[in-house]
């Protein structure tokens, strides 16, 4: 049987705006040349000069938060709890089966920038797509975000998913979820208009909150959600196992049959 892979990962890159100042990652290049003194450490005896044009391996050095890329981000990352209670699990206990299963995908790119989606505006795009959701579906939600990665604006773009949005979908047994934009909640900036008004600490990162209720992991930081139909796709979202970590990175895949 034929697959088609879409990726759906953004790249990790010292050059690209994808997050605050204090967050941004930092990659150290080494070339074949700049490694080639590392080998008298394994091999004593060795002149390097004598190796294949000079040449030893090429290498990396990265300096990374866990939420710098595409990453999945574990309930632990939200609160100390999940499920009213218990203690929320890290991405090393998130189950792998969570990982892989069907996608649908929700568009949103036409809600303005800030807008809390809510519960309503998940069911009409379901109805809309003419899908039921099934335990264990993986959610992407595409946002006009996705349209400004890199660029200055990204921070701030694209609407999010708010606590009764979230509740409805982990409600009906989804538990992975994923958004092509910097957060799965609303952009800080727009929330931080409102809770300037209303002083109200239940509109920040209502989403994520969610999670003390029903536990749940969510991608953030997708790529190329446009790409991808309603539904008729997989999604391979396998995190990186860090002990006792908030977030794990992944090589987001769409994987389609046929």
């Amino acid at each position: 049987m034929a697959r088609t892979f879409i990726d759906i990962s953004v790249t990790l890159d010292n050059d690209v705006v994808a997050d605050p100042p204090f967050m941004r990652p930092h990659i150290e290049y080494q070339t074949h040349k700049d490694t080639l003194h590392e080998l008298t450490v394994f091999f004593p005896e060795l002149d390097p000069n004598d190796m294949p044009d000079a040449e030893f391996a090429a290498a990396e050095t990265v300096r990374l938060s866990t939420h710098n890329g595409t990453h999945l981000d574990a309930p632990w990352h939200y609160a100390s709890t999940m499920n009213k209670g218990e203690r929320a699990i890290t991405i090393d206990e998130v189950p792998l089966e969570w990982c892989f299963n069907p996608g649908v995908k929700l568009d949103f790119r036409h809600l303005p920038d800030g807008h809390v989606v809510s519960a309503a505006e998940v069911e009409a795009e379901l109805a809309r797509i003419g899908h039921t959701l099934q335990p264990l579906d993986i959610v992407l939600v595409n946002t006009r975000a996705g349209s400004r990665y890199g660029h200055a604006d990204f921070l701030g773009a694209g609407c999010g998913m708010g606590r009764e949005a979230t509740l409805y979908l982990t409600e009906r047994g989804v538990r992975v979820t994923g958004t092509d934009a910097w957060s799965w909640d609303a952009p800080f900036p727009h929330t931080a208009k409102k809770f300037a008004q209303t002083k109200d600490v239940g509109l920040i990162w209502e989403g994520h909150k969610a999670g003390r209720d029903i536990g749940y992991c969510h991608l953030e930081k997708l790529y190329n959600l446009e790409a991808l139909p309603a539904t008729g796709f997989t999604v391979s979202c396998f995190p990186a196992k860090i002990k006792g970590a908030s977030a794990g990175w992944t090589r987001a895949v769409a994987i389609i049959d046929g």
